[in-house]
């Protein structure tokens, strides 16, 4: 799939909706001149567009080393979660330690934590045959769950009457890229993650090995590749991921860990990751194109009167038709196979 088909898709979409927005009585220019004033408009509007786009990139990364490697990784929600959490501790403790080395003990710790969450699917799945999409699911649950214990008893800030930790020191807080925006130094990890990916899934025998893997086991297996061991390899990295996600959110963002801070960025990773057709270039430019739609939301809503339920359907609809694609492709090429020979 090209560029071709993503673009068309994306048309196609905001097309739809463009009738949907007109027979709800809303004035469909204005609703997206507005979503284009607030996602590339000025200075700030930009700056939200790519600090809602760093954990969208980071996730759709996670989804798609996962899916090179023939497993489904839908668990990046609670990776993030993991990683926030990991990154919190760090950052509120260890408060004495220069920021140079502060802050990335704090990045490294999310990211131990989201790929030791990562790890525990891959381990479930070798061990007992576990579906990776159930266990995701569940462990989803759990690491939501996990942050709400820590917020409410550990790491709960003192003397607050509020379900949140302490703010992360400024030590272990990410910098700032532009002044007086929120822009932060997340952006820049996000794009050395989406050049790591390439450079590992392209330029490397093991980043072989993974697409190998994912291209067809069976045949990876008779070569003699490690099946498993791939497995565990490529959800650690894709679990690492989703964990930068979370701290760049903690340590950009938010400044303290709470419940749900994440705006379902692990699911919507997914979506990234599709329409980029899990290559490098494609989520990186996904990833903004959904930044931009979530950060004009409000805009949209404020000018022209338009929900902002419109905006998720705008998405739905974009993945509709991009899996609708690749549905199609694939009952061609069954049909062309059980075609009788003349």
């Amino acid at each position: 799939m090209s560029v071709y088909f993503p673009t068309v898709a994306v048309t196609l979409a905001l097309t739809i909706c463009a009738v949907f927005i007109a027979l709800l009585g809303f004035d469909w220019r204005l609703a997206y001149l507005s979503l284009l004033e607030g996602s590339f408009g000025n200075t700030n509007a930009l700056s939200e567009t790519f600090i809602k786009a760093t954990p969208l990139i980071f996730t759709g990364l996670s989804f798609a080393i996962a899916r090179r490697c023939g497993l489904v990784n839908l668990g990046a929600e609670g990776q993030l979660f993991i990683g926030g959490l990991f990154s919190t501790f760090v950052g509120v403790s260890f408060n004495e330690l220069p920021p140079l080395i502060h802050l990335p003990l704090a990045l490294l710790a999310g990211a131990v934590g989201g790929g030791l969450w990562g790890l525990l699917t891959a381990s479930l799945k070798n061990r007992f045959g576990a579906s990776e999409l159930i266990t995701c699911i569940m462990l989803n649950y759990v690491a939501t769950y996990l942050v709400a214990f820590f917020v409410t008893g550990p790491l709960k800030e003192a003397g607050s009457a509020f379900p949140q930790s302490a703010m992360v020191a400024e030590s272990a807080r990410l910098p700032r890229i532009i002044e007086g925006t929120r822009l932060h130094a997340g952006i820049i990890l996000a794009l050395l993650c989406v050049l790591f990916y390439y450079m590992f899934l392209w330029r490397t025998a093991r980043g072989y090995e993974i697409r190998l893997v994912g291209h067809n086991s069976d045949a990876a297996q008779y070569a003699g590749m490690k099946v498993k061991k791939n497995a565990l390899l490529s959800m650690t990295i894709a679990g690492a991921f989703a964990g930068l996600a979370g701290s760049c959110e903690i340590l950009g963002i938010q400044l303290r860990l709470f419940q749900n801070f994440s705006q379902n960025y692990g699911f919507d990773g997914v979506s990234v990751a599709l329409l980029g057709n899990n290559t490098p270039t494609g989520i990186l430019f996904s990833g903004i194109l959904f930044g931009a739609i979530k950060s004009g939301t409000n805009k949209m809503q404020m000018a022209a009167h338009v929900p902002s339920a419109m905006v998720q359907i705008i998405q739905a609809l974009i993945i509709l038709l991009v899996v609708g694609r690749e549905m199609f492709n694939v009952f061609k090429r069954k049909m062309k196979i059980q075609k009788p020979c003349p």
